[in-house]
């Protein structure tokens, strides 16, 4: 049996819709923090459990007789370490036999600030004695076409990536990765470094979207503290904004590159492509 954290949100859905061409629906575990919201995973079949990483007691119910789990990292910056350690500590009372983690790409070289709690977990989870398997994510393309209709009002994508070359890939490319890992024997020990076969800067990201909308788009690199001020004045929380302010001049130092195109060998099929991404953006 696998289980899945986070199964409701948007990673932890398209993980399971890639499970399902592979496993038969009784054998997959949505562990859910609000089962309300995965009525439409249960209707598939599906067990829905509650699993809530600030309630430890929801946890070890959640991963009973799991054999495998995978571990989508918490959505709350700050506050991952402790939450990710209950769920490995349940982990190992559960006795799980693998578990996969959602890590960031280079975790223990990135120059993002946002890498230093995904490894603090890769520590805690090799200090825990349970078989596990690393999936470092690079970025979500998703994260900057969500960007383009300001670009397209203001005819301006503004970042602080500089020249720094992204090798994004869509989210279901990593939901992809994960069933393969979560399907593939002899996985236990394995640092997978996920990243999209071709790499981009936003100033080419601006003149794609340039050339499919059909209206002037520039990139424009501002200073880490402008961008940020810029991303609050938009409406954005003051940490989310610092959160993609740091993580584009993390990217300006190569921080979400790489080329060794694991990713696609692990899903067996090329990544999708940025082009195809941003027209579908613009629909």
């Amino acid at each position: 049996m696998i289980v899945i954290t986070a199964a409701s949100g948007q990673l932890g859905r398209l993980v399971i819709d890639s499970l399902l061409q592979k496993l038969p629906a009784n054998e997959i575990v949505a562990a859910v923090r609000n089962p309300d919201r995965a009525k439409d995973l249960a209707a598939r079949g599906i067990q829905v459990r509650h699993a809530d990483y600030d309630q430890p007691e929801t946890l070890l119910t959640a991963l009973q007789g799991a054999d495998k789990l995978l571990m989508i990292s918490s959505s709350e910056v700050g506050r991952r370490v402790p939450q990710h350690r209950a769920v490995i500590d349940a982990a190992q009372r559960a006795c799980v036999k693998l578990l996969a983690y959602t890590s960031i790409l280079h975790a223990d070289t990135s120059p993002l600030p946002l890498a230093a709690e995904h490894k603090e977990t890769e520590s805690i989870l090799r200090a825990s004695g349970i078989p596990f398997v690393l999936l470092r994510n690079g970025w979500y393309t998703e994260n900057y076409l969500a960007s383009i209709p300001a670009a397209l009002q203001h005819g301006v994508y503004l970042g602080s990536a500089g020249e720094g070359r992204i090798a994004s890939a869509a989210r279901a490319d990593y939901a992809a990765a994960a069933a393969a890992v979560l399907t593939l024997d002899q996985q236990a020990g394995r640092v997978h470094e996920l990243a999209g076969d071709a790499a981009y800067t936003l100033a080419e990201l601006a003149a794609e979207i340039a050339q499919q909308a059909g209206k002037p788009v520039a990139y424009k690199n501002l200073p880490e503290a402008e961008f940020r001020s810029v991303l609050i004045g938009a409406g954005l929380p003051e940490g989310l904004a610092t959160l993609l302010a740091e993580s584009d001049v993390g990217a300006s130092k190569d921080g979400l590159f790489d080329d060794s195109r694991q990713l696609s060998q692990l899903i067996g099929r090329p990544t999708s492509p940025l082009a195809p991404l941003v027209r579908a953006a613009l629909q």
